[in-house]
Order: structure tokens, then sequence, then C-alpha cells
């Protein structure tokens, strides 16, 4: 049995990251119209995996254990702090990326040698954690009261 268990919170937390994943991939082929498997395991986009995950294992949380326990806070604290994370600190990580792959593509115009390119989408946006966190808590809701039940 799944529901009301450790097994609950950390099959909700999986699976929200997992369909965040999944809608970017979907939203990528239908923006591109072309099909990239690797978009299901980079970072970035919208919405926020990280934050689908944490955000579902708080709420998953909450609904067995209340949300007035200090296992929830706990929880959400966590999940607070990988918001606050991919909404800043990773996100200026892939702005500081960006302009460094600016300045060594202005210096190696003119070589021939090209060194390999930053990764720029780290991070996230404040609207991609907004859904992100709106995904975990839909989810959440969805299997708690009626998948599991």
């Amino acid at each position: 049995m799944l529901i009301n268990t450790s097994y609950e919170v950390l099959f909700n937390g999986i699976e929200a990251a997992f369909v965040a994943q999944l809608l970017k991939f979907i939203g990528h082929i239908l923006k591109t119209k072309k099909v990239n498997f690797q978009v299901l395991a980079t970072t970035g986009g919208m919405p926020s995996a990280h934050t689908a995950g944490v955000i579902a294992l708080s709420t998953t949380v909450g609904f067995i254990c209340g949300f007035d326990q200090v296992e929830f806070s706990i929880a959400l604290g966590s999940a607070l702090v990988v918001m606050y994370d991919a909404a800043g600190l990773r996100r200026s990580t892939g702005k500081i990326a960006a302009c460094l792959n600016k300045i060594c593509d202005e210096f190696y115009s003119q070589g021939q040698m090209q060194p390999e390119r930053l990764k720029e989408l780290l991070g996230h946006t404040p609207v991609e954690v907004f859904g992100g966190a709106l995904l975990g808590i839909y989810i959440a809701y969805i299997n708690h009261f009626c998948l599991f039940q």
C-alpha cells in the first residue's frame, strides 16, 4: 500500500519531477517540430522540475502528517531553499555563462580554435518556478485524494 506512507511521499515527488520534464519535452517538440531526448535530462525551462518535485513531496507530507506539524515545516523549508536556488543562484550562473560564451565567441572569432560552450539554461524565471509549484501541488492532491483512495 502506498497511501499515507513515505512511499507515497517519494512517489509523488518523483512523479511530479518526471511530469515536469515530460511537459518540457512535449513543449520542445511543439515549438521546434523536432524530437530531442536530451531535453528530458536538462535543467531550466517551464515548469521547474526541481520545484515540482519538492513541492509535491512537501504537500504530500502536509496531507499525511498535517500542515501544522514539524515534518511539513522541514519539508517546506527544504523546498523553499531549492526554489530560491533555482530562481536565484542557478539563474544568475546561467546569465554569467551566456556572457562568457559571448566573450569567447568574439575572442576566438578570428581563429580556428573554438572552446567548449558553457551551458546557459541552468536556472528558472520566477514564473517557471511558480509553474513547477502549481504542478507539484496538483500532482500531490490528485494522487493523494483521487488515485490512492
